[in-house]
């Protein structure tokens, strides 16, 4: 005979967060993902899973021409290209990474 214990417990554990101008919500726009980004909630997007499809879209949209989307770069300086396809990048894999994780924004 033998005895087995366990504690198990289920906690929140943030294992993503970033910050980013809003500046960069037209440059958002016109890669289709301002409301992935600022948004989910009007698209009833809960789990960074759904996320994925999405910000990979975007993602290849952006870096296919940087050109076009550099036109969106803020006149005061506040945010920039580089910036967004950057959160863009790390948000992605985090996703990627934690499928199951509750999304949640606050503007």
């Amino acid at each position: 005979m033998s005895l087995a214990i366990w504690l198990k417990a289920v906690r929140l554990t943030e294992v993503y967060s970033a910050n980013i101008t809003h500046n960069l919500g037209g440059m958002a726009r016109e890669a289709g993902i301002y409301d992935h980004l600022w948004c989910p909630e009007k698209l009833k997007i809960t789990t960074a899973f759904e996320l994925i499809a999405p910000l990979r879209a975007g993602l290849m949209r952006l870096t296919a021409n940087p050109e076009r989307f550099k036109a969106f770069n803020p006149e005061n300086g506040w945010g920039s290209y580089e910036n967004l396809v950057s959160l863009v990048q790390s948000y992605l894999a985090a996703c990627i990474d934690n499928p199951d994780a509750e999304v949640s924004v606050w503007r």
